[in-house]
């Protein structure tokens, strides 16, 4: 499968956007995983998913890339994950991470429908539950 410059560039830049949507909300809540970072993880999963379309031949399945993609992704996304003392810190990052890869791979595959509604539930999670833990979780926990 060949692609026009023009094709894989607007895949690139709309991975850009959904990943620079979530990287914003990160952004706003001053998480180690922020705008450039999710941006540079949504370009980078489309474009080795478009590569994977285009380089493979009729014998090969361009899913073994993927997978590859998703593990890669997950070893970044552990970095993020800080443990100290009884606290674990980052695993909201870290899925942030690995959603935001998944989001460039449809995009890189051409499931923009897919891509922007994925990402659509991952600011509702972002921001919805971040607001009602807060509300109401929080309180629980502090005796309130």
């Amino acid at each position: 499968m060949d692609f026009l410059f023009t094709e894989v560039a607007l895949r690139l830049v709309i991975a850009a956007v959904l990943g620079g949507l979530v990287g914003f909300e990160r952004e706003r809540k001053h998480a180690t995983a922020g705008l450039r970072t999710l941006v540079l993880v949504a370009v980078g999963a489309a474009l080795i998913t478009i590569l994977a379309l285009q380089t493979t031949s009729l014998d090969q399945n361009p899913a073994v890339l993927s997978a590859g993609v998703i593990t890669g992704i997950g070893f970044l996304g552990a970095g993020a994950i800080l443990r100290d003392k009884s606290n674990v810190h980052g695993t909201t990052t870290a899925a942030s991470i690995w959603v935001v890869a998944m989001i460039g791979m449809a995009v890189g595959y051409g499931y923009f429908d897919e891509a922007i509604f994925a990402t659509f539930i991952a600011l509702a999670v972002l921001v919805v539950l971040y607001l009602y833990e807060k509300k109401y979780l929080k309180k629980k926990q502090d005796g309130g």
